[in-house]
């Protein structure tokens, strides 16, 4: 294994945990509608856990309303059912067809709650980022120590991975800033 291939391993999982708190910074409900909100709830249709998006088509005709329309009607109450369940706090109606859900805005206190859980969401994507970065000078040294790699190409090494760290983190930090900003928009 060379320098260049631990680095390059790195990154991808530096980009992988940097997507998936991407992935969960789209699920904290800002106030507004949206179909990420939902999209990514299992419903129990016919004892398979399946996506919400699989099922049913997802819009957003306003700012406070989110239409979900499945396609096989007969799976309307599970679809409640996992709304209900999720930490949304939102009930869902519906007509037969479609479920409303009517999305309220966030009480000041409810929208500082939701900072503090996204400033630690976005705390533990950092630390995944060090671990990875610990992981990765693990191995620099064990190659290193075993005469595959020389000491400089370590330290080389060891210097990219620190500059891949604050790439990331600094990606991170503008993630968060810009989900801090919209969640106390109002």
């Amino acid at each position: 294994m060379t320098v260049k291939e631990v680095l390059s391993n790195s990154e991808e999982k530096m980009k992988k945990a940097t997507e998936a708190m991407v992935r969960e910074f789209s699920e904290i409900r800002t106030g507004r509608a949206s179909p990420s909100l939902v999209e990514g709830m299992h419903i129990d249709y016919y004892g398979t856990p399946t996506l919400l998006k699989q099922l049913a088509s997802i819009f957003v005709p306003d700012a406070h309303l989110i239409v979900i329309q499945p396609w096989d009607p007969s799976v309307i109450p599970e679809i409640e059912k996992a709304i209900l369940k999720s930490n949304l706090g939102i009930n869902p109606s519906n007509d037969g067809k479609v479920i409303r859900l009517s999305v309220p805005p966030l009480s000041k206190e409810r929208r500082q709650e939701l900072v503090k859980v996204v400033h630690k969401m976005a705390e533990e994507g950092r630390i995944s980022l060090r671990t990875i970065r610990r992981e990765a000078k693990e191995v620099l040294e064990r190659l290193e120590k075993d005469k595959v790699i020389p000491e400089d190409d370590k330290f080389r090494g060891i210097d990219e991975l620190q500059k891949l760290v604050d790439k990331y983190i600094a990606k991170i930090d503008e993630l968060l800033k810009n989900k801090e900003k919209e969640i106390l928009e109002f």
